[in-house]
């Protein structure tokens, strides 16, 4: 039956065992090199090509030993997902349970942290070694639903022999990360799954609905802290003069005085009271109030001379842009679209239009208004280093990328056609 990567979702809910049994034929298929019946998902493909490479062994599989309960529960209590865990069993639980579902969150880390729904089904994940405190990161267990979805930073579905380790081919599941909405941190992800008889192709967008409410709570949540910083700030403030503002813990801004607003501020990784350098403002006083940081600026600026900046793109989830020079260094971890944005500029040093990275990121030149927002947003912490018109690094700063051993594991998140091409021959402009 000719059938393209589109249909599978849509064929596995109308006739899941033949679906089940086509799927096993791509696989077999792709695993030994022979002609499949269908291409596999481009999500699933990518997948699989990373397990092919990274050596993880789809005929057995790999347990890697579980987190102790104190482990877990320290996990629990340090995660931002425990804030969000009532949104998610409200969406999810009934509807999950009824229809022969567990939902399962799990960490940054791809431990499993939260794992509830059918009894019946939660006996069958325990075969699996879907438990608490399993880990079930892509690298280690194959191609999943929650491994997956962590790596290319999408909701991702998958179903039957989907799955890369074949004792997995059984089950079907649909998961979501959910990110921070401060700093575009991943923060976890969010999964449903059950035994394959249970596949229903609305599953992925009910689920990545669900991360997004989550999501939307996190958002309120960090909005409520501001405005209690506020109340603090706004006393605090009215004392001084000259420039100052009062951020969070995460460098958001509570209250400005001597200054334009600004949304954000980049803080040392790891800040304390006294002089530091901030890229926004150079020499700095700073002195913790209520729950964030009050900052005053200094007069003078700050030479910054033999800048070098270090964009790791190395890891698989976690991407960050390192300032190394001047008075103080700091680090900042990436989103998933900055990542692309300054990796685009770090391989075109002499600069890109709005226009030129527009067509890198979407293939279309006409979508200028995305890039400048996104690139606004940039040079809120990058600002010191970059320049516009073209957008491009500082001259005088040396700028280092980190990529990953295998490049074909460049960014796995993006669509990008530039990323896409240099995942293939890196020396394609």
């Amino acid at each position: 039956m000719a059938l393209s990567p589109m249909d599978v979702t849509r064929f596995a809910a109308a006739d899941t065992a033949r679906a089940a049994r086509m799927l096993n034929e791509v696989r077999t298929a792709r695993l030994s090199g022979g002609r499949a019946p269908v291409a596999p998902r481009p999500v699933i493909e990518q997948s699989w090509d990373r397990m092919l490479r990274s050596g993880v062994d789809p005929e057995h599989d790999f347990r890697s030993g579980l987190l102790t309960p104190e482990e877990v529960l320290r996990r629990r209590e340090r995660s931002q997902l425990r804030h969000v865990l009532p949104v998610l069993r409200e969406a999810l639980l009934s509807v999950a349970d009824v229809a022969q579902h567990i939902m399962v969150v799990a960490d940054e880390d791809g431990r499993v942290l939260w794992r509830e729904g059918s009894a019946r089904v939660l006996r069958r994940a325990d075969g699996l070694g879907f438990e608490l405190g399993a880990d079930w990161r892509e690298e280690v267990v194959g191609t999943n639903g929650v491994g997956t979805p962590a790596v290319t930073r999408r909701p991702v579905q998958v179903f039957a022999s989907e799955h890369f380790v074949r004792s997995q081919a059984t089950w079907t599941c649909a998961g979501a990360p959910i990110t921070d909405p401060r700093s575009g941190r991943l923060l976890g992800v969010v999964d449903v799954s059950g035994p394959l008889e249970t596949m229903h192709p609305a599953t992925l967008a009910w689920v990545d609905s669900v991360a997004k409410l989550a999501e939307a709570r996190l958002r309120e949540l960090h909005t409520r802290s501001l405005d209690r910083l506020r109340a603090v700030a706004a006393p605090a403030l009215a004392r001084l003069e000259g420039r100052a503002l009062v951020t969070d813990r995460d460098g958001w801004t509570a209250a400005v005085t001597g200054m334009p607003y600004l949304d954000r501020v980049v803080l040392p990784k790891s800040p304390e009271a006294g002089i530091r350098w901030l890229p926004a403002f150079g020499a700095c006083t700073v002195e913790p109030l209520g729950d964030g940081w009050l900052v005053r600026a200094a007069a003078g600026p700050v030479p910054q001379d033999a800048t070098r900046i270090v964009l790791d793109l190395a890891q698989p989830r976690r991407w960050s842009v390192r300032v190394l020079g001047g008075v103080e260094d700091w680090v900042r971890e990436l989103s998933p679209r900055h990542a692309e944005l300054l990796y685009l500029l770090a391989v075109h040093r002499g600069g890109r239009s709005a226009a030129g990275l527009a067509e890198d990121m979407f293939g279309d030149p006409a979508r200028t208004v995305t890039v400048r927002a996104e690139m606004s947003r940039v040079r809120r912490y990058l600002g010191t280093y970059l320049e516009h018109r073209p957008y491009r690094f500082c001259e005088d700063a040396e700028v280092e990328v980190l990529l990953p051993a295998d490049l074909r594991d460049l960014l796995p998140h993006s669509t990008a056609p530039a990323v896409a091409r240099r995942r293939v021959s890196p020396g394609v402009p």
